[in-house]
């Protein structure tokens, strides 16, 4: 069976610096991985040797409303050892939860925008099973 995972999302923001504090505080690992310059936008890999998010820079300066009624992406999520700790670290940085907290049975789940307003879903599995970790009742 051949081994799938997504590498990287590609993310066009207003601010390089907010978008790579904001990962950084969610995952103080991450470092730059390669970065330049492209029609007038600034580009950079951001994250470790396994996954990144690819930072571009927005040509025009303006949020676009979200929400999970249109199409489009609604959020990102990230499978993590400690949900709780980066919901700290988030927190007590000043970023926003989009959704309350969500403890389940064999899950946790934290939802937070960063400043641009893109969501991201960290998910901590309280179960090695994958009927379990896949349960959704």
């Amino acid at each position: 069976m051949s081994t799938i995972y997504l590498e990287h999302a590609n993310i066009t923001v207003n601010n390089l610096d907010n978008a790579v504090h904001f990962f950084k505080t969610a995952f103080p690992h991450f470092e730059l991985r390669g970065g330049g310059e492209s029609n007038g936008r600034k580009w950079i890999h951001f994250g470790d040797a396994t996954t990144y998010v690819a930072l571009n820079t927005s040509l025009e300066k303006k949020q676009l409303e979200k929400n999970y009624e249109s199409s489009g992406i609604n959020h990102i999520g990230f499978v993590v050892s400690d949900v709780d700790s980066i919901a700290k670290r988030l927190s007590d940085a000043g970023y926003g939860r989009s959704f309350p907290k969500q403890v389940e049975q064999f899950r946790i789940r934290d939802y937070f925008y960063d400043k641009d307003g893109n969501e991201y879903e960290f998910v901590e599995y309280l179960s090695e099973k994958e009927s379990e970790r896949n349960l959704y009742a």
